[in-house]
């Protein structure tokens, strides 16, 4: 005989005696509407009595993953990605060991200003 788990057979799991309005779903609830850049629309449920300034202006799409604003005609634009860059476009962007040396001059000197001040 297998056994496993310490559900007792027969049984769903969460099944219980709760109804609708052991669970929060008789509450005055109000919905708001958000809209990504590719037009979806999300509408989430919050508490009627909640300040509207707790209400998120926006939110993740479920639906896309972008981000959703409440205003419908100008929602959140597409984020632009980055270009790939190669591991040579990296090396190119380092600094000479001339402008090293500079920058770290400065900030040993920075340095030692405010050990001097303290």
């Amino acid at each position: 005989m297998a056994t496993g788990g310490n559900a007792i057979r027969g049984t769903r799991v969460g099944a219980g005696p709760m109804g609708e309005q052991d669970h929060g779903y008789h509450a005055d609830r109000v919905a708001v509407s958000y809209w990504d850049a590719l037009g979806n629309e999300t509408v989430r449920y919050f508490a009627a009595g909640i300040a509207e300034d707790e209400i998120p202006d926006t939110i993740d799409s479920p639906h896309s993953g972008l981000p959703a604003g409440r205003d419908q005609a100008n929602p959140p634009a597409l984020a632009k990605p980055e270009p790939y860059k190669t591991h040579l476009a990296y090396v190119k962007e380092r600094r000479t060991d001339d402008e090293a040396e500079q920058l770290l001059d400065e900030a040993l000197h920075k340095l030692r200003e405010r050990r001097g001040q303290d």
